[in-house]
């Protein structure tokens, strides 16, 4: 068996050069990927720029991490064996031959890059060269070559008793809800629900599945607004996990994972997709299911962030100015920002909630990721490497900040930037949810809701 960085399940190693022309062929007969394949094979020029705006280039120094090299890896395997051109030359010259060796390279490489499309900005030729990570890839997929851990989750979404990635059963997302419904209760004396399988909602809800097992407070906060502001919503028991791994190395599986919410919805005779703080999630729903779920008849996808925040403007979500006292940051996930989706919208809520917030410099469209992005963070044995090379411009500049509170609105990035704290030394920073700290900053008596006296309950304690 092959070694690589991360673990990969056994599959059939024999003629894998044959195979992975195979499988490459298949999704260029398939798909749109030959017009861009022939676009950027003609326009690159492998000039390097990109090597200066990569974080993880940035601390490696390592020429795989120079994000043309990578993409030229497969640029040279297009240019022989799909272009005229290239098999004449070859036939000519003794030119370059696909092999085993090679497919390591690429398969290695791949996965060092957080496909988090900063470096698309500084190619002057607009060479996007996270595509061209991602479109790899799904080619290494088709002949076995893929992380176990993103293999393993999936399969149980799409395949397994549950349907989600993180195998959680009905009965147990119900007591799940249940238990956050009494936290509410007892914590802030609001009667706040969880619906569940609500025929006709506005909004079927799709968190990160894994916020049901991790993120109490930031389901909490999400609840608290949707009861708070009248918003009409449920959770389907038929699928309920926003998570979508086929972003990170497959267009098939994405399309079979977007087309199970959109089904959701259907079933529920809802009217939009409400999905939770969760960057991928929110980008492959709204960026996909257009594409593979009725076109111009798909249904709307909105993130919940975007919800509140228009609750904020209209009046409906009241909040006490100031409430959160400690110094709070605020982290761009880069599948929401990077196209400029969603930015202002929760720097405006934690305004309006925060003493004392700063930004990141740079932030935004221009952000730097978590180290993390592109599924890595699930792989757990190259977690030197991400919270190292790839996560250390982010401790550097979660550091500058001097924070408190590190507001991460995805399930990857406060799985990767806790890691990222605790492999650098930023032991006094918290991440957190952005509804964790509206949670905590709503004003309960704006809404006729006497708070519970916190600090009696805690003397009792």
């Amino acid at each position: 068996m092959r070694k690589y960085p991360y673990y990969v399940e056994p599959y059939e190693e024999t003629e894998r050069p044959r195979k992975f022309l195979e499988a490459f062929a298949a999704i260029l007969k398939h798909s749109n990927y030959g017009f861009v394949l022939d676009t950027y094979t003609r326009t690159s020029t492998k000039c390097a720029r990109c090597a200066g705006i990569c974080q993880v280039f940035d601390q490696s120094g390592d020429p795989r991490d120079v994000p043309c090299y990578r993409s030229e890896l497969l640029f040279r395997v297009y240019r022989r064996y799909f272009t005229l051109g290239g098999m004449v030359r070859s036939r000519l010259h003794n030119g370059f031959m696909l092999t085993d060796d090679y497919i390591d390279e690429m398969a290695e490489a791949v996965y060092r890059c957080t496909a988090c499309r900063r470096c698309k900005f500084a190619c002057p030729m607009g060479v996007d060269h996270g595509l061209m990570t991602h479109l790899a890839r799904w080619i290494l997929a088709e002949i076995g070559v893929v992380p176990k851990a993103l293999v393993v989750a999936t399969r149980e979404q799409l395949q397994g008793k549950t349907g989600n990635t993180s195998a959680i059963p009905v009965v147990a997302l119900k007591d799940t809800c249940e238990f956050l419904e009494e936290e509410l209760i007892e914590n802030y004396n609001l009667p706040a629900k969880f619906p569940m399988d609500v025929e006709g909602a506005e909004h079927v809800f799709f968190p990160a599945v894994s916020d049901y097992l991790l993120e109490p407070d930031t389901l909490m906060g999400n609840a608290a607004v949707m009861h708070l502001t009248g918003g009409s919503w449920t959770i389907g028991t038929g699928y309920y996990d926003g998570i979508n791994y086929g972003l990170f190395y497959s267009d098939a599986l994405l399309c079979r994972i977007v087309s199970k919410e959109a089904a959701e919805l259907k079933r529920l005779k809802a009217k939009k997709i409400l999905i939770g703080e969760c960057g991928h999630a929110s980008r492959s729903a709204k960026a996909f299911i257009p594409t593979f779920c009725g076109g111009k008849n798909a249904p709307p996808v909105i993130n919940i962030m975007e919800y509140s925040h228009k609750a904020l403007l209209d009046g409906r979500l009241k909040v006490k100015a100031g409430a959160i006292s400690e110094r709070v940051t605020y982290h761009d996930p880069c599948n929401i920002a990077r196209s400029k989706w969603i930015i202002n919208q929760p720097r405006e809520i934690l305004e309006a909630i925060c003493k004392d917030f700063v930004d990141m410099v740079p932030s935004g469209q221009m952000n730097i990721c978590c180290g993390g992005g592109g599924g890595t963070v699930s792989i757990d044995e190259i977690r030197a490497f991400r919270t190292g090379i790839g996560g250390r411009k982010k401790a550097e500049q979660l550091k500058a900040t001097g924070a408190k509170y590190i507001v991460a609105p995805c399930a990857n990035c406060k799985k990767q930037l806790r890691e990222v704290c605790e492999d650098n030394g930023l032991h006094d920073m918290e991440v957190v949810g952005l509804h964790d700290l509206v949670l905590k900053a709503l004003d309960l008596e704006a809404y006729g809701i006497t708070p519970v006296d916190k600090t009696g309950k805690e003397g009792e304690e």
